[in-house]
């Protein structure tokens, strides 16, 4: 049982907006420290970033548009506590305590996926799509229902009939679609809109690399402070998670569809 939702959801526009912030905060220096949350809906973006360097208020604006459109935007920038900040000072060492949990993605999650994939391509708009063992929903908001049935014989096609759906009809939060970014994956704590240094975000993608490599579970366990993780140096984990961020196009393409993309299972 597995439920995917497009980029253009309101949760990951939210995502998508934090991880612009962690890119613009990349751009300005090697190892920032970023966390960012953001609300938006009906008009209007709340963005608090704590953050160990400057974004203008230009930058942001120009990113929000971007992804959402023209919305009134209310930014708060602070800079990151000092005991957090302390705990980094000489070298990488895990943000925050945690449980994170990689586990295989199945076949059912990438196939679910890829019709996400194929109709968002194709509509470029809100849709939240769910599969189980007896059923099969698609919801597709701006769409030729009928045209989506043809395709899909089976599935249940937008019960409620056409909808509109994305930020005027509904609000989008910060890292609140963790199940279609993470699958069976999820524990605490979110992946979007931090620094690499926070094991929410490097920890969770290593968990996902290495249970995707040894085909099962995979459990880390840290506290905040530790800078090794199962004896190895946090550091590692941390330049394996860039190296993947890297390898997708950056944190905001990370927002998109999560650690559960459309191209884990070759057709």
């Amino acid at each position: 049982m597995f439920e995917k939702v497009n980029p253009a959801h309101p949760d990951k526009i939210a995502d998508r907006i934090a991880g612009a912030m962690v890119d613009l905060a990349y751009k300005k220096e090697k190892d920032p420290r970023i966390a960012v949350e953001v609300l938006i809906g009906h008009g209007s973006c709340r963005i608090i970033s704590e953050t160990s360097v400057h974004i203008s208020y230009g930058e942001v604006a120009s990113a929000v548009e971007r992804i959402a459109g023209q919305v009134h935007i209310d930014y708060c920038e602070v800079p990151q506590d000092r005991y957090l900040a302390e705990n980094q000072k000489n070298g990488f060492r895990c943000g925050d305590n945690g449980i994170f949990r990689g586990v295989p993605v199945t076949e059912e999650q990438i196939n679910l996926t890829r019709i996400a994939s194929y109709l968002y391509e194709k509509y470029g708009s809100d849709g939240k799509y769910i599969i189980s063992d007896d059923r099969s929903i698609i919801c597709q908001s701006n769409a030729d229902t009928s045209e989506i049935a043809l395709k899909y014989p089976g599935a249940e096609i937008n019960p409620l009939g056409n909808w509109s759906g994305g930020s005027d009809v509904d609000c989008g939060a910060t890292n609140r679609k963790l199940g279609s970014d993470m699958g069976d994956a999820v524990t605490g704590g979110g992946l979007h809109g931090k620094d690499l240094s926070k094991a929410d975000v490097s920890l969770n993608i290593c968990a996902y690399l290495s249970a995707k490599e040894c085909g099962h579970p995979v459990e880390y366990i840290c506290a905040i402070g530790d800078s090794k993780v199962n004896g190895i140096p946090y550091s590692e984990y941390v330049e394996i998670a860039r190296e993947y961020i890297s390898e997708i196009g950056g944190f905001e393409k990370f927002a998109e569809w999560g650690l559960i993309r459309g191209n884990e299972i070759k057709t």
